[in-house]
């Protein structure tokens, strides 16, 4: 439900603040040059001071914890009421204390996604399959909120609620099962956890990959803070012991023309980039995953394209040969309202959006369990040409 909130700034305009109650809406997608933009919104924070807050000015503690805006951003902002205290507004240089509830209201401007429709496959009473299109997240995460899986669809779709039953890497595309309630859910849950599902990737990888089947079954470490993963090899028992969790994928070449193959990917466990960080272990990374291209992965084919040459090749602009950016931009800033003190505005995307990207060539086709099996069709990228 809506929360109007007067709000006496430069211009006096009256500003309609959205929580999480405020459903998703096909007028609030903006596409432009290829992408999926989200029309700029306001929106609520709440967090709750923690221990080692207390004791810091409001103004001190946003800079220090908070660090994607400038700390003039914060000093007008708790002078202008977009950062409160329990409900309440403070001077700036107010001392928090623990537990209480601070809240900033915001300008919130996502980042865009690549305009690929989200496609429905099958839509059964308990279950929704779709096919999505890489470099959307499945659910609402980080600076990603209705440019999601979940927000698309109830958006374009009217689909809710929904229960994504796995995870797909927001750069990978293909098949995702969603569950319509908990209790379908929790049944796919179970059967996961138990290993008695079976899931299917493609990947178009550097390189001619061998023709025989690869088993991969070496530790992989996800290292949150770099976010990539590394592959461990050694003995559990010795005075180095791995650290990693226990991985396996078996790899199947599908096709290839010399310069690049298609493979079969299927991962027995379901590690953070669990096939990226074994693709590269084999010497044949994803040919466009610059996160795993290094002078680490060793090409095993002679007549295969290096990671340094397949990083320059595979990157493309999705901009209209056909779109004057200068007019689009100009036109876009008419489709919602400049606020005064966001520190994004005018542009519509969010300031460190580092520009165009493209989706992994990886692409999830098939997963499937006791009495149940769901697809999805190969992208065009699948389908070398000789």
């Amino acid at each position: 439900m809506k929360r109007k909130r007067e709000e006496e700034n430069k211009n006096g305009m009256e500003i309609v603040w959205q929580t999480p109650a405020n459903p998703p809406e096909k007028r609030d997608y903006i596409f432009l040059n290829g992408r999926r933009h989200v029309r700029p919104y306001y929106f609520e924070f709440i967090s709750h001071v923690k221990n080692r807050w207390a004791g810091k000015t409001i103004v001190d503690l946003f800079a220090e914890e908070f660090k994607g805006r400038p700390y003039d951003y914060y000093v007008n902002a708790v002078k202008c009421g977009r950062i409160q205290v329990d409900g309440e507004m403070v001077p700036v240089s107010y001392m928090v204390k623990p537990s209480q509830k601070i809240s900033h209201f915001l300008h919130r401007h996502e980042p865009p996604v690549m305009a690929g429709e989200v496609s429905i496959l099958q839509k059964d009473p308990d279950v929704v399959t779709i096919c999505k299109p890489a470099s959307v997240p499945v659910h609402p995460c980080g600076q990603y909120r209705k440019n999601t899986v979940v927000g698309i669809l109830q958006a374009e779709h009217d689909l809710f609620p929904l229960f994504p039953v796995h995870r797909l890497d927001r750069l990978v595309s293909g098949l995702l099962i969603l569950a319509r309630n908990a209790l379908k859910a929790d049944l796919f849950r179970q059967e996961i956890e138990a290993g008695m599902v079976q899931k299917q990737y493609v990947a178009k990888v550097i390189g001619i990959f061998p023709e025989d089947e690869q088993v991969v079954d070496v530790n992989i470490n996800y290292n949150a803070r770099e976010g990539r993963s590394t592959v461990e090899v050694g003995d559990s028992c010795g005075e180095s012991p791995t650290r990693g969790k226990p991985a396996c994928t078996k790899f199947t070449r599908i096709s290839t023309n010399g310069t690049h193959s298609i493979v079969l990917c299927k991962p027995i466990t379901g590690r953070t980039h669990q096939i990226r960080a074994h693709l590269q272990y084999t010497g044949h990374p994803i040919a466009n995953d610059f996160l795993y291209l290094s002078k680490n992965a060793t090409n095993r084919s002679a007549e295969g394209m290096s990671a340094d040459r397949a990083a320059r090749s595979s990157s493309f602009c999705l901009t209209s040969p056909d779109c004057c950016s200068d007019k689009c931009e100009e036109n876009t800033r008419e489709d919602f309202s400049i606020d005064p003190v966001c520190t994004n505005c005018p542009n519509l995307a969010p300031k460190g959006y580092d520009g165009y990207e493209e989706g992994l060539w990886l692409h999830c086709v098939k997963y499937s369990g006791n009495g149940w099996a769901y697809e999805c069709p190969y992208p065009d990228w699948a389908f070398l040409s000789q």
